[in-house]
């Protein structure tokens, strides 16, 4: 039946149903009347569907077959021709396409970027290639080589790129030189713990099979130049280099160099780390990563520039359509400034939405409406699938529709009031406007930050209240003013300028990270968590109506999740190299190094960042609960014995009296109910073990991602 043929005019359901109808009739009968009086927003839920068969795809515990997703999305369009006439039947074929299309497009773009990726660590060994790129750090730099020779691998085994660390003491390679190097190579992390982030895949994606580091001084080789795209991608990378050196001879200040030079040409790794931890704690790391904001701004600037200038020539003005003129020159400004800032992700995506806003704007459409949103966020997914599992998609979407929706809803108030007020009244309306758009933006932004990082900012609000309209005034103008006088090496005073905001910025992010109280850590939140926050915002912006509000419900669930999250209660690292148990009061004990990435992502998604308990060389600890000597620690718990092996001679007697062994060496023969060695790390990576009177459950790395393509065990 057609969804129509349920409803009257008015979108009620008809006494037809019965005299008195059934709680399920009657509940039926309104979300079916509810659907039909907001029939206009059914189109905005497409990218979430498109999102969806994405999200499906790399839900799957196993590669599909390739013909999956566009032979569903084929099945579906025929579907959808046959029954055109059902009204009904059309949403629920057309919502099953945009599932199947995002599928699809997952898919095709793992067949795209599928490259040969190091199984197993090489070197020293020397590697060939042409420079890509060169990111500036601290203790010296980062740089992505491709077009490979590895000695010791066949052609058909090599990595399409690799990247590399390079010490201090050696100055880096101009972007497409070609050279030769000794260095250290290892296959890309995997994740440090079931569910942690992923580094394997988004090297695959970034198409990178390799990581290392180099040895010793590199060698430039005679080549013929680089060419075609890779040409004006090396000219860029050489623009942002001299953009960094210019920086640093302006400004003596390290640190406020880095920051300056961050803003300019996107090299955030070049912050000291302290710097990066303040911004963070402070709410201001979104400044610091070239994004929505920063290509807005610029784009605006611009806009805003060209258009004044046009309107002081009266010739022009009456005859050309400056409004248009100006759009098309912020949509090339746009362009310029994400490939000289090395068009990261979040900046690609920004420039997509700045042109489509351009773009309204040249064709007379309301440049600013949630339409606009999701036709970005479909042509967004389409492009990098992969990075809609990413902090940087997630959060600046949530953060620009939770805006639009709204604004939409005190629009009307905002004018009355507008009207209302007088000069002063209206300049403190503007003050309230931008802390309404901080705290939105904070609060459609923290589920994913808390998701992704563990960490929330309580005074976001009021460090991004100084810190944006100084970088919207005054930072980002003159930054435009140096990239202009850059050419002409008159770039200085701008620098020093656009330096003495930097400074406002950076006391903020100092000032407000220092706060008693500024940052909170939580546990990890489950991923059913966050799959129930983004559905129940995505009810709550995309509807209109009271019932919008249902949508409160997943999202308040979804933020308790963390609360009740049960975190493992032994840790073992992929290589064996690292274990850990829970202590009496909750916090882990670590059998050994308590710094690195496997240590810190640990201690970070318990909810913690100060250093954890070291496991004692010998005696009794945690009440009783933990004892060691120089064979290893058994670890007693609900009733479960646990033995954590420091060596293998203590095999013999842990395999007859311990129901959990964990071991890093190789464990033949071990008769323990439960053997975790060696090849079992190799095999399935880091493992976590949750523990209880009714047994011990196992989960690792490979249990969560299954065997894909990223998938990689040594």
């Amino acid at each position: 039946m057609a969804t129509d043929s349920l409803l009257e005019e008015d979108g009620t359901a008809p006494d037809a149903i019965g005299e008195r109808p059934g709680l399920f009739v009657r509940s039926f009968a309104w979300l079916v009347g509810r659907l039909a009086a907001e029939r206009e927003r059914w189109a905005l839920w497409s990218p979430v569907g498109v999102g969806g068969g994405v999200a499906l795809y790399f839900a799957l515990p196993l590669e599909p077959p390739l013909w999956l997703g566009p032979g569903v999305a084929g099945g579906a369009i025929l579907l959808l021709w046959a029954l055109r006439r059902r009204l009904g039947a059309v949403v629920t074929v057309v919502a099953l396409l945009a599932v199947a299309l995002g599928f699809a497009v997952a898919q095709t773009r793992t067949a795209l970027v599928a490259a040969p990726i190091l199984t197993r660590d090489l070197g020293p060994t020397t590697v060939t290639g042409r420079v890509l790129s060169v990111e500036r750090q601290p203790a010296g730099a980062r740089m992505i080589l491709g077009g490979l020779t590895i000695d010791r691998l066949k052609p058909e085994a090599t990595p399409g790129r690799v990247r590399l660390r390079l010490p201090a003491k050696f100055k880096p390679p101009e972007a497409g030189t070609v050279i030769r190097v000794r260095a250290m190579l290892h296959p890309p992390a995997p994740p440090a713990e079931p569910g942690a982030f992923d580094f394997q895949r988004r090297a695959f994606f970034q198409g990178f099979g390799a990581v290392g580091f180099v040895l010793g001084t590199p060698e430039v080789v005679d080549a013929p130049p680089v060419s075609g795209w890779d040409a004006v991608s090396v000219a860029f990378d050489r623009a942002r280099a001299v953009i960094a050196e210019r920086v640093q001879r302006a400004i003596p200040d390290p640190v406020e160099a880095s920051v300056t030079a961050a803003l300019l040409n996107g090299e955030e790794v070049a912050i000291p780390e302290p710097m990066m931890d303040a911004f963070r704690n402070s709410g201001l790391a979104h400044l610091l990563s070239i994004s929505g904001l920063h290509v807005g701004i610029a784009a605006g600037i611009v806009f805003w520039v060209v258009r004044a200038l046009l309107a002081l020539v009266p010739w022009i003005a009456l005859r050309w359509p400056i409004k248009k003129i100006a759009a098309a020159f912020g949509i090339v400004s746009a362009l310029a400034y994400t490939m000289l800032v090395g068009a990261p992700v979040p900046t690609v995506r920004s420039v997509l939405s700045t042109g489509l806003i351009m773009a309204a704007v040249i064709l007379d459409r309301s440049p600013i409406s949630m339409r606009l949103v999701a036709f970005a966020a479909i042509v967004t997914i389409v492009m990098e699938p992969e990075g809609m599992l990413g902090p940087s998609f997630q959060m600046s979407f949530a953060a620009v529709a939770a805006l639009i929706a709204a604004f939409e809803a005190i629009n009307p108030t905002l004018a009355r009031w507008r009207q209302a007020l007088g000069w002063v009244g209206g300049r403190l309306l503007d003050l309230g406007t931008i802390a309404f758009t901080s705290v939105v933006a904070t609060l459609a932004t923290t589920p994913y930050s808390l998701f992704h990082f563990q960490q929330v900012a309580f005074y976001g609000v009021l460090s991004n209240m100084v810190a944006i309209p100084v970088t919207s005034v005054w930072v980002m103008p003159c930054s435009l003013l140096v990239y202009l006088l850059m050419p002409f090496g008159l770039e200085e005073p701008a620098l020093i300028a656009m330096n003495w905001g930097d400074r406002l910025v950076i006391w903020t992010a100092e000032f407000t990270a220092g706060l008693p109280g500024a940052t909170a850590f939580i546990p990890a939140m489950p991923t059913a968590g966050i799959v129930a926050v983004s559905l129940g915002g995505l009810w709550l912006l995309i509807w209109t109506g009271r019932w919008r509000l249902l949508g409160l419900l997943p999202i308040l669930w979804g933020m308790a999740t963390p609360l009740f999250a049960h975190r493992p209660d032994v840790l073992v690292s992929g290589d064996g190299a690292v274990m850990a148990v829970r202590g009496t009061d909750g916090h882990l004990i670590l059998s050994g190094k308590t710094e690195g990435h496997v240590a810190e992502t640990w201690q970070r998604r318990d909810g913690h960042i100060e250093a954890p308990g070291v496991w004692p060389d010998a005696g009794v600890t945690l009440d009783g609960r933990m004892r060691c000597d120089v064979l290893g620690c058994v670890y007693a718990v609900d009733g479960r014995t646990i033995a954590l092996l420091r060596a293998p001679d203590a095999l013999v007697e842990d395999c007859v009296l311990a129901d959990v062994v964990i071991t890093a060496t190789p464990a033949r023969g071990c008769r323990a109910p439960l053997v975790i060695d060696r090849w079992r790390l190799r095999r399935e990576g880091a493992q976590a073990l949750y523990v209880s009177r009714s047994g011990v459950r196992v989960e690792s790395v490979r249990d969560v991602r299954g065997d894909r393509p990223w998938t990689r065990t040594r």
